[in-house]
């Protein structure tokens, strides 16, 4: 987001794709990997701990941490940006390009944490079915990037040079971008509780241990 290299995303097609696969897909994975909500938890004061660790357990987060949504949200939001009319307006409109930037990194964080965070998640999807919506996440991505390389984008019109190295860039930078994602995946992947039930009290028990460092020393 740096006013330099910002400024060369909007001059070239090239450089816009090298930023979205930044904000999108690289910071994102390297953000969830650093396991802020632990982080959260432990730095908090007790009783804010213990209210994010309720937070973590409501109806809302579960659904909001389902690998189908954030999918919907990433690659969903990637075929609205090139197939519909906010393409054109985020290189019109300051506030349009702000909001897109900020989709780009919200939804990429929530893929992230769905597929592959290390934070404890209570009623976390299943390692096949996280899987399986990486390798949907992956098709779309390569689609949509040879679409790009071809030029047959109705709301992308860029020189050809230009949609080329973007569709270059897009096709093996994201498939490289979601190996990391996938590799964090099995090496963050913990052997899941027998049961739903048993599930939810062994997230909450780690919650509350978490919750418990986070109270001053001598407290």
């Amino acid at each position: 987001m740096s006013p330099g290299f910002d400024g060369y995303a909007d001059r070239d097609f090239g450089g816009h794709m090298a930023q979205h696969l930044l904000l999108a897909m690289i910071a994102p994975l390297a953000l969830v990997l650093a396991a802020p909500i632990t982080l959260l938890l432990r730095q908090l004061p007790h009783r804010q701990a213990r209210r994010l660790g309720r937070l973590l357990h409501t109806r809302f987060i579960r659904v909001l941490s389902h690998p189908f949504l954030a999918l919907l949200l990433t690659s969903g939001g990637l075929i609205a940006l090139y197939f519909t009319p906010p393409y054109a307006l985020s290189t019109e409109h300051d506030a349009v390009h702000i909001a897109v930037h900020a989709h780009l990194l919200a939804s990429g964080l929530l893929f992230a944490w769905a597929i592959a965070g290390p934070d404890p998640s209570p009623g976390r999807a299943s390692v096949r079915l996280r899987l399986v919506v990486l390798a949907v996440s992956i098709a779309i991505h390569s689609t949509v990037a040879q679409l790009i390389f071809a030029g047959l984008l109705v709301q992308v019109r860029e020189p050809i040079a230009e949609m080329q190295a973007a569709g270059n860039l897009m096709y093996f930078g994201g498939d490289i971008a979601e190996l990391l994602l996938a590799v964090a995946l099995l090496l963050t992947w913990k052997t899941a509780p027998s049961s739903s039930r048993s599930g939810h009290r062994s997230s909450r028990a780690r919650h509350e241990r978490l919750a418990r460092t986070a109270t001053p020393e001598g407290a």
